[in-house]
């Protein structure tokens, strides 16, 4: 089914690769400037004397040698023949005819066939695709690609069969003859097959890749970032960012971010991901400045992640604390006294590396946790006393001993309850 949805396109590639490739003629025209002929390495090539026609007998020479490569005497009329050409064949022949009039030049250069392009596809957003190719053999030839695809659609809910495709329509190569071809307006959840054609003259090569857009979307890093230090708080950093501006901001199509983030003696990065277009820092280590980056996936996980964005650096904040004082009802920020001038400054951070391991532990979080731990150690001794308490109460005594009242005997006789007969 899917070689015969395939069978018009490759029609129409095989028409267009017999019109550019001609080297069955006897001189071929297509390709490249007048006067050039291509033959492939390790094959026989035969050459065809432009300027004379077909069957005039002909002397064929090197140009700039008088040797003598083939009379016309030959049998050949215009044609040279060579036997399994390389590399030294190259060059520029000359051909005259019998009065020693020069009928022309011809160049040969040599090459290989095309080969299966390697194509990979990406989108940057939920509406674009782009495709991108690269030769997976070097032919030495001028080269020409055709790229086109089409859309392929699944019948029903079941989808054990793939109907008709839509197309085929050509995929512009933006710019012109460039390796890059880009389809606008794709459909989100749809599935597209590729054509990438690679022509030279001496064939084609045809490869054929299936996408869907949610497989291949990888959106374009996160732009606009940006470090700042929150005053008064020594460990603490606030970054923030905008989305890509290839990403069309829609309700129902949006992103997710992680950030990374690293002090400048430590190659280790600590990885957090923000709810939002920012993130406050709160375990940096104070006096160092940090790298920052961050990276934009489709929310619904659809895709790849993109590639990081271009780190940006920022220090925390090393001035002191900020104090409310109430001034006639009303609070106001006064910061603590500045050092002296005389003061000597505090050292700068050293840029080598330190191989002792982070500490970003903030001294609240640890107060916090000794708290919890005090509090689960009293329940759990309290807890304790009281499992205790029960088990020795109602410890049963040996048949030696007195017997005791239990936990839940009465504490009245029963021949002194009420209404209990007296024996």
């Amino acid at each position: 089914m899917m070689s015969s949805s395939c069978s018009g396109l490759s029609r129409v590639l095989v028409a267009v690769a017999t019109a550019l490739v001609s080297v069955s003629s006897s001189c071929p025209q297509a390709w490249g400037p007048p006067g050039v002929q291509y033959g492939q390495r390790g094959k026989s090539m035969t050459l065809c004397c432009p300027g004379v026609t077909a069957g005039t007998p002909v002397s064929w020479f090197r140009d700039g040698e008088t040797r003598l490569l083939q009379g016309p005497d030959s049998g050949l009329g215009h044609e040279l023949v060579l036997a399994l050409a390389d590399s030294t064949d190259e060059g520029t022949y000359m051909c005259r005819t019998l009065d020693g009039a020069l009928g022309g030049m011809v160049t040969l250069q040599l090459g290989y066939p095309p080969a299966r392009p390697v194509v990979s596809c990406r989108a940057a957003d939920y509406e674009n695709f782009s495709c991108t190719w690269n030769p997976s053999q070097v032919s030495g030839l001028p080269t020409r690609y055709l790229t086109s695809y089409r859309k392929k659609t699944v019948p029903g809910a079941d989808g054990q069969r793939m109907s008709p495709s839509t197309g085929p329509w050509p995929c512009p190569q933006d710019p012109p003859a460039a390796a890059r071809c880009v389809v606008h307006g794709a459909e989100f959840w749809s599935q597209y097959r590729i054509n990438v054609t690679e022509v030279n003259p001496l064939g084609a090569s045809t490869r054929l890749l299936d996408v869907s857009l949610q497989s291949i979307l990888r959106p374009d890093p996160p732009q606009g970032l940006r470090v700042e230090s929150v005053p008064g708080y020594p460990r603490r950093l606030r970054a923030s960012w905008t989305y890509p501006a290839s990403w069309p901001r829609q309700p129902h199509f949006l992103l997710k971010f992680r950030l990374q983030y690293r002090p400048v003696q430590h190659p280790a990065w600590s990885m957090v991901e923000p709810a939002g277009l920012e993130e406050v820092i709160t375990d940096a280590v104070a006096g160092l400045p940090h790298a920052v980056r961050v990276s934009a996936r489709d929310f619904l996980d659809a895709g790849t992640w993109s590639a990081w964005s271009p780190e940006a650096w920022g220090t925390p904040s090393t001035g002191p604390l900020p104090k409310e004082i109430p001034a006639g009802g009303q609070p106001h920020m006064q910061p603590e006294e500045n050092p002296q001038p005389d003061s000597p400054a505090p050292p700068r951070p050293s840029l080598l590396p330190d191989p002792r391991p982070l500490d970003h532990r903030d001294p609240l979080e640890q107060m916090a946790v000794l708290a919890s731990l005090g509090i689960f150690s009293f329940l759990g001794l309290a807890a304790g006393a009281l499992a205790l308490g029960l088990w020795l109460r109602l410890k049963p005594v040996g048949k030696d001993g007195p017997q005791k009242p239990g936990f839940l005997a009465p504490m009245i006789p029963v021949d002194k309850l009420p209404g209990a007969p007296n024996l």
